[in-house]
């Protein structure tokens, strides 16, 4: 049975925290299995809708709808939730994956069948050519064969650093991190840009823990900018005259719903600091300074409001009739 939206995610990183060295192979894999049948369904529908259509223009229609899947489905996280990042990536991967066999699809290939994740991989920039790809998925899948072997017993803080590599490699495969170029030394801008970046994600992480969701459209522009990157190389393989979402035009316009985004964002930069002045206001005290009753609200604050976020989102997918 193909597992439910909401589970597949939670599901994919527990396989990968299992095998994280095999990340890449273990989510085409993956993709294969759980999008895979989606995929196709969602492209008979898209045919159905559209039955005049041609491949082309079904493509651009699919690759603007799995931007718009990939950013929902990965930029939800913030404030106490920022633990759930790994979720997320695990989501919007599914997320692009599927629209990439739905371009599959599209150009008459079955997307379920095994020579699509090795695509996957390529695609992912992973490997160069789909023969290196199969042979390490064929090595992968002989090793998830095999009988389990005795648990591990290493330290439990080796967890974070395996967790924070896995996150960062995911970060990678999402289009999040440019690729670093190796045949040319970076120049002063190329150190200047990246060094900008980081700085950026850095103050927005921090905002984020006391303000939930600040740094929801920072992820959603990042993940518009690095899912248009990795469906414009599917597109380009699989329908090589699919015209994409353009950078400029209607797409550069204001999007509402960046705009919603945006405004939540800004709505809780101010709450926490209404709280700190309402804490101040009325004097309210732990002792002898009103800094830790500050510090508790905004804790609450930002838990209460993270979990709404992540309720009402919840409930919305259920909605939702499946696909």
């Amino acid at each position: 049975m193909v597992a439910t939206p909401e589970g597949a995610p939670e599901l994919l990183l527990r396989a990968v925290l299992r095998r994280p060295q095999r990340m890449p192979e273990l989510l085409a894999d993956f993709a294969l299995r759980h999008a895979g049948p989606r995929a196709a369904r969602s492209v008979a529908r898209l045919r159905a809708e559209r039955p005049d259509a041609d491949a082309a223009s079904l493509g651009a229609e699919a690759v603007a709808r799995g931007m718009r899947r990939t950013v929902s489905e990965g930029a939800f996280v913030g404030g106490p939730f920022l633990v759930f990042v790994p979720v997320a990536f695990c989501a919007a991967l599914l997320s692009q994956a599927r629209t990439m066999l739905e371009l599959a699809a599209l150009a008459g290939h079955d997307p379920t069948a095994r020579r699509r994740a090795a695509e996957l991989l390529v695609l992912q920039g992973v490997y160069e050519d789909e023969d290196t790809a199969e042979q390490a998925l064929a090595a992968d899948r002989a090793e998830d064969r095999r009988p389990p072997g005795p648990p591990e017993d290493g330290p439990r803080r080796r967890r974070i650093p395996v967790l924070t590599a896995l996150v960062l490699r995911m970060a990678k495969l999402l289009g999040l991190m440019p690729p670093r170029r190796t045949d040319t030394p970076p120049t002063a801008r190329d150190r200047l840009v990246l060094v900008s970046r980081w700085a950026l994600l850095g103050v927005t992480f921090l905002v984020g823990t006391v303000a939930p969701l600040v740094w929801l459209p920072y992820m959603a522009v990042s993940y518009r900018r690095g899912t248009r990157q990795v469906l414009s190389r599917a597109a380009a393989y699989y329908l090589t005259d699919a015209p994409l979402p353009s950078q400029r035009g209607p797409t550069s316009r204001l999007d509402p719903g960046m705009l919603a985004a945006a405004a939540r964002a800004v709505g809780f930069v101010v709450l926490p600091v209404l709280l700190v002045l309402l804490v101040h206001l009325f004097d309210l005290r732990m002792a002898g300074s009103v800094w830790p009753v500050a510090g508790i609200v905004l804790i609450a604050a930002s838990i209460v409001a993270g979990a709404l976020w992540h309720y009402g989102r919840r409930r919305r997918r259920r909605r939702r009739r499946p696909d």
